[in-house]
This record gives C-alpha cells, sequence and structure tokens, in this order.
C-alpha cells in the first residue's frame, strides 16, 4: 500500500495539508510525497470527532487524475501500417465455434478483431469510504466508472462507417487512503457490548468476586483438587501456572498492539460485465526503481523482442504459431509466407500452424497479434514527459487475491478465469501544452478442455485503447464521438474513401 506523506498540523479538529505546487505538472502534483506503508511507520489513532474531517481529507492517489470524461482518440505513426486506423482501440476476441462444447477434442474457435470507439467516465465519490474493522479502520478514496465501446467497421457497399454496441460496464475504483487504529474505550464497550457486573459463573467455577471481568485467569495452584485462579494481570514474574481461562469482555485500550493492516495493494477494481460475470481486480502503481512517476514514454518492444506470449492473442497453450521466444515470428514484418498459404499435412505436420492461421492473416495484423503494438505505435510520434503504470489483476502471484464471479452459463461454456490489467496515466505535451493521456491493455482468459491430449487451453480475450478528454481530441473526432456517445448530430459527412482518406475524414488518420 502507498500512503502519502501528510505536511499536516493538528489544530482542534482540523487537520491541513501542505498545498500543492502550482508550478508542477498535473501528474507530479498528484504524485507528489508516495512511499511504501511499512510496518515500522507511525499508525495515526482513531478519533470519532475527527470523523468528518478525515472524510473531507481522503486521498484518492493517482485515480484523481481520472475524474472526468475520456474518449478515444485516434493516432497511429506506423508508416509500416498502411491500412487506415477506423478507430483508436482494438480487441481480439476468441470464442467456442458452433458446435462445440467446453469438451470437445480437439478444440475448434472463432476468432474475430476489430477495431472501436469508446466513452470512459470517472466519478470522485465526495467524502471517502469508511471500512470499519474494530481495532483498525481503512477509509478508501472510491471513483466510479462507466465504459461504453463501440465496434467500428467499413460494410461493403455502404458509404458510412458503421458503429455497433459492443460492450457495457461499471463499477468502482477504490484507493486505499489512510490506515487507523482503533482502541477500545469505556465508553465504546458500554455501548457496543453491554457490561454485566458480577458473573455468577466465575465465582462458582473459579472463586472470582470482581466485576466484569476483562483479562483472562490463570490457575496458579498445582493441586487439581483444590485450584486457585488469580488475574493474569496478578502473575508475578516466572510464576508457574497450569491453565487459562480466556476473558470474554475487552477492556479500554484494547486493540492498540494491533495486529495492524498493512495492505500488499493499493487499489482495487470491482466491475460488472453484461455477459455475467463480476470482477474484481487488486494492485498497485509500478515504480522504476524508487520513483512511482516515471520521466519519459512507455517503453514497448520491436522486431523480435516483441513476439512476447503474455501479450498476444496467441497463448502458449494454443501452439503459439510454431514460434517461441528463440524462434520469433517478427511482428514489424509481414506476416510470414505460409500465413497466405494453403496448409497440408506436408507443411504443416501437426496442425498447429492452421490452428492459428487467421489471427495473423487478420486485415489488423499485426494488432490482431499483438494488440498492445497500437499502444506503442500511438506513443511513437508523441512527446511523452512522465507517466504513472497501474497494474492490476484477479489472480496475484502472492499475497490477497481479486477474483471472478459468473453466471451459470459463463462458468459452464466460456469459463472467465483470469483479468490482467495494465493503465498508463500519461502527460503528453503538444503545442507546448500538457495533455493527459489514458492508455490501457486488459486481457481476459478463458479456459478449455481443449487440447489434442486433453489438456486445458487458455484463450486470451484482449482490449487495448487510447483515450484523451473531449476536448483535446481533433474536431473531426469530436465530431463523431458526440454523434455516437452524447446524442449530437455531426456537422460533417463521412466520405466514402478507405484507401488514402482526406485529413478530414474522422477515424481514418493514418
Amino acid at each position: 500500500m502507498l500512503k502519502r506523506k501528510k505536511e499536516s498540523l493538528e489544530k482542534g479538529s482540523e487537520l491541513f495539508r501542505k498545498s500543492q505546487d502550482l508550478s508542477q505538472g498535473t501528474l507530479a502534483q498528484i504524485m507528489d510525497g508516495y512511499s511504501k506503508l511499512l510496518i515500522d511507520d507511525p499508525v495515526t489513532p482513531f478519533k470519532e470527532e475527527n470523523l468528518q474531517t478525515i472524510a473531507d481529507n481522503v486521498d484518492y492517489g493517482v485515480l484523481a487524475a481520472l475524474d472526468g470524461t475520456w474518449v478515444s482518440y485516434n493516432a497511429n505513426y506506423n508508416k509500416n501500417v498502411t491500412r487506415p486506423s477506423l478507430g483508436s482501440g482494438i480487441h481480439t476476441t476468441i470464442m467456442p465455434s458452433p458446435g462445440t462444447n467446453p469438451g470437445t477434442i480437439p478444440g475448434k474457435f472463432s476468432f474475430d478483431s476489430e477495431e472501436y470507439i469508446e466513452k470512459l467516465t470517472f466519478s470522485l465519490v465526495p467524502g471517502g469510504v469508511r471500512n470499519r474493522g474494530g481495532a483498525s479502520e481503512l477509509f478508501c478514496g472510491a471513483v466510479k466508472y462507466e465504459q461504453t465501446i463501440k465496434s467500428v467497421n467499413k460494410a461493403e457497399g455502404q458509404p458510412s462507417l458503421q458503429y455497433t454496441s459492443i460492450h457495457e460496464e461499471n463499477g468502482m475504483y477504490l484507493w486505499l487512503s489512510d490506515v487507523y487504529n482503533h482502541a477500545a474505550t469505556k465508553e465504546s464497550i458500554e455501548k457496543d457490548r453491554g457490561i454485566h457486573a458480577f458473573s455468577d459463573e466465575d465465582f462458582k467455577n473459579y472463586g472470582y468476586t470482581g466485576k466484569y471481568r476483562d483479562e483472562p485467569l490463570v490457575q496458579v495452584s498445582a493441586d487439581e483438587k483444590n485450584k486457585k485462579y488469580i488475574l493474569l494481570s496478578q502473575l508475578e514474574p516466572g510464576q508457574e501456572y497450569y491453565e487459562i481461562i480466556p476473558a470474554q469482555e475487552i477492556k479500554p485500550g484494547d486493540g492498540i498492539t494491533g495486529p495492524y493492516f498493512i495492505p500488499d495493494y493499493s487499489i482495487s477494481r470491482s466491475g460488472v460485465i453484461p455477459h455475467g460475470s463480476t470482477i474484481t481486480l487488486l494492485g498497485d502503481i509500478a515504480p522504476s526503481g524508487n520513483n512511482y512517476l516515471i520521466n519519459g514514454s512507455p517503453q514497448f518492444p520491436y522486431g523480435d523482442a516483441a513476439w512476447q506470449t503474455d501479450h498476444l492473442a496467441i497463448s502458449q497453450t494454443m501452439g503459439g504459431a510454431g514460434a517461441s521466444a528463440k524462434n520469433p515470428i517478427n511482428l514489424d514484418e509481414p506476416a510470414p509466407a505460409w500465413v497466405h498459404e494453403k496448409l497440408t499435412d506436408e507443411n504443416d505436420p501437426g496442425s498447429n500452424k492452421i490452428y492459428t492461421q487467421r489471427i495473423l492473416a487478420d486485415d489488423l495484423y499485426p494488432y490482431s497479434v499483438r494488440p498492445d503494438l497500437r499502444l506503442r505505435d500511438t506513443l511513437s510520434g508523441q512527446k511523452v514527459a512522465n507517466y504513472v503504470l497501474v497494474q492490476m489483476s484477479s489472480k496475484m502471484k502472492t499475497g490477497a487475491q481479486g477474483g471472478i464471479l459468473n453466471v451459470p452459463f459463463v462458468n459452464r461454456f466460456v469459463p472467465t478465469v483470469e483479468v490482467d490489467f495494465r493503465l498508463w496515466i500519461e502527460t503528453v505535451i503538444e503545442d507546448g501544452k500538457e495533455i493527459l493521456q489514458l492508455q490501457y491493455e486488459q486481457i481476459v482468459f478463458f479456459e478449455f478442455d481443449f487440447g489434442n491430449d486433453g489438456g486445458t487451453t487458455s484463450w486470451p480475450h484482449i482490449q487495448v485503447n487510447t483515450l484523451r478528454k473531449l476536448e483535446d481530441i481533433p474536431a473531426d473526432q469530436r465530431a463523431i464521438i458526440e454523434e455516437q456517445f452524447f446524442d449530437k448530430t455531426p456537422k460533417m459527412n463521412v466520405p466514402d474513401s478507405s484507401v488514402n482518406p482526406p485529413p478530414g475524414c474522422p477515424y481514418h488518420k493514418g
């Protein structure tokens, strides 16, 4: 968990924070003063009289940069990709082929890759969220989100681009803001538990005559026929004891010694997807050394180095298209010749290549194979001053875990087992102006018992996109976004051109 160093003074019930340095950029202001929360860091005691002040000063962390509405921004500076970009987003979707079932061997699948446009809205929830855990209290900065995605296609014989709604999602992000210790007080004990002034059972069984026993009794006599009990606080150093009678009550100050809650994540995301899946992802900001705000632009690989199975639409369990890290396919060159050949037992023994041939032969190649190269190619023509990288997953290697809950149909036929998510929040400098930009890669894994040997096949469903605020995208793109997501009639027509389109054609910028 990340914590912000607070330059604060307590004066009465008011907490004051150091004002932000307005000479810094937006991300630099937001990320100023963060470090990892450690066990030896001071823990603030919670006081009920400070509740409103705490809520009013809840921290949203880097999520504060997301507030507002973001829309697709279409720019591709890769000169090797001659096909005009219809939309800024790319998705690859693999689903079971008609006539199959989750246990069909060998497995058959359908593959689809489309470009899309998107509207993504974040709203800060005022006042923060209080999570009460007894001796530990956690306050979170909550951020609601709503996502709408429409595919963009050019149908043969149709003069206009076709926009089809393909995805809706809503949910909430939480930034773990502050952890407090809430020890018991006389008032909380009387209010929440109540007090029995005298216990007949304690007197009968242990000879205890006091009132409200809030600590253990210990047997100090070795004679089992003549047991003698005293309070734990009366036990002398080194004195032997033979039996412990736990206390059912607590006393003022209990809980101050912990245990203290130190989570191994800073951000959670809970989302509801109309297909019938509910997801919870956990994660954190990925540092570079000790820096959570990283100078320069995000780095993506080129050439042979781009063949990294963790980011491909072709998983290792799908055969890898006959390629490997030692024998990769260079995604910055045209697809291998066999991709456009008729495959037979002679040139494709074992039917490995034909299994993934359509993915490499797709019109959106190389993005149909590795979608996040679309993010790389957008960045290649930009000046990025700095960025923050958020990494999240439903299935962590160690520690706290997220999860996925599927409705019965999805769980039976398209079992969704893992979601991995990367979000870059970037400061782009254009014409001397600072522009915030979002880029993301989301990979959803489905699993099927489709292998020829009965093994499990993991199928990645990938989404990537680049987003900006509406006022920060070109006017021609803004017209399409307003028409599709804000019910505004565009002031221009979309020309019927898919080759060398004119500069004014929305979503056709090469």
